[in-house]
């Protein structure tokens, strides 16, 4: 097959997204494929365009392939991109992907998961994996998110949406947790235990983003439950040595006890299993997803939030649940393409 991988982009999870594409290329080519990893925001910028070649030759815009521990600097990117647009899919990226059988979004965070990459690929035409734009846009912004899952009765943490420092300024329960309304990777999110602290986690938050999420601190222990095709895998326990897991303990090495299958009773693993196979289904999502949970000393299960495109990093979670069930990293890369090419093949296509 003539696959694209599109990473990159302009969101606080670029790098997380360039490392997950670059493995991705790289695992699909052992395959046997013709793989071209583009940026989404660079594009292909050279005078000639030889796409014929470009999928000949494999070719990739970086090799980069980890992740450190701070972030890339997004107006350094924007400077170096040739044509100095501003606009988000860079020069030839839409003409590359129309001669592929398919786009592997390893997108993270901002346009490239919040529906608005999917609804461009739709209008032209352009087959892409992983859920289609009204279930991405439900997932990435949490407040939504939060909505759905009451309305289906799904277990969430108690909380509210903010538009400004001054309205938020009302949240007085402790401890709690602010987070962005659409981030991820857990960039800028934080724990309150006090009005203190909580004034600064909300003027931080709000540094990335004109909405946060305010919700209450849920003690328990954290799970991850991958899904391929709506069927749940096997939860992985998350449990980061600083107490909290952000952005450095997801994506440092180290720095999180990750343990799957999940050391948990069999009708914990049920109904972790049962939650995340409900919460795919209320958000329309499709292809592949990772629903990420707490699970307290009652029993009780919270959804955090959902991830469309999950990270495929050497330290993301879905490429260690698939394997506990004997899925390799290129196996689990095919069978993501396999499955979303699924979506297109049906008698009634979906519009989402």
């Amino acid at each position: 097959m003539r696959i694209v991988v599109l990473a990159g982009g302009l969101s606080t999870e670029r790098d997380v997204s360039i490392s997950s594409g670059s493995l991705v290329a790289e695992a699909l080519r052992k395959k046997g494929h013709n793989v071209v990893l583009l940026d989404v925001f660079a594009g292909y910028e050279e005078k000639i365009c030889d796409i014929d070649n470009l999928f000949e030759r494999n070719y990739s815009f970086t090799d980069k392939v980890s992740v450190g521990e701070t972030r890339s600097d997004i107006n350094d990117v924007r400077e170096k991109r040739l044509d100095k647009s501003d606009r988000f899919i860079g020069t030839n990226v839409i003409t590359i992907c129309s001669e592929a059988d398919i786009t592997f979004l390893a997108l993270h965070g901002g346009e490239g998961e919040n529906g608005q990459i999917q609804a461009t690929l739709d209008l032209f035409g352009i087959k892409y994996t992983g859920s289609g734009y009204l279930g991405s846009a439900l997932a990435m912004n949490k407040g939504i998110t939060k909505s759905v899952l009451i309305q289906n009765r799904i277990n969430t943490p108690i909380g509210q949406m903010y538009s400004n420092e001054e309205t938020a300024s009302e949240w007085d329960y402790f401890p709690c947790v602010v987070k962005p309304c659409s981030g991820g990777s857990s960039v800028g999110i934080a724990k309150a235990e006090n009005k203190t602290e909580y004034i600064e986690a909300v003027k931080d938050a709000f540094s990335y983003e004109k909405e946060v999420v305010v919700e209450q601190f849920v003690k328990g222990r954290e799970f991850s439950v991958g899904l391929l095709g709506g069927k749940a895998l096997p939860p992985i326990e998350i449990a980061p040595k600083s107490g909290f897991y952000d952005y450095k303990a997801k994506y440092q090495a180290g720095e999180t006890i990750e343990t799957c299958p999940a050391d948990i009773t069999q009708a914990e693993d049920k109904k972790l299993r049962e939650n995340a196979e409900a919460v795919y289904q209320a958000l329309h999502l499709q292809s592949y997803a990772r629903i990420d949970f707490l699970l307290d000393e009652n029993g009780d299960t919270y959804c955090l939030e959902a991830n469309t495109l999950p990270g495929m990093t050497p330290t993301s979670l879905l490429p260690q649940e698939a394997a506990v069930e004997g899925i390799d990293y290129p196996e689990l890369c095919e069978k993501i393409i396999e499955i979303s090419l699924d979506k297109y093949t049906k008698k009634t296509k979906s519009l989402y």
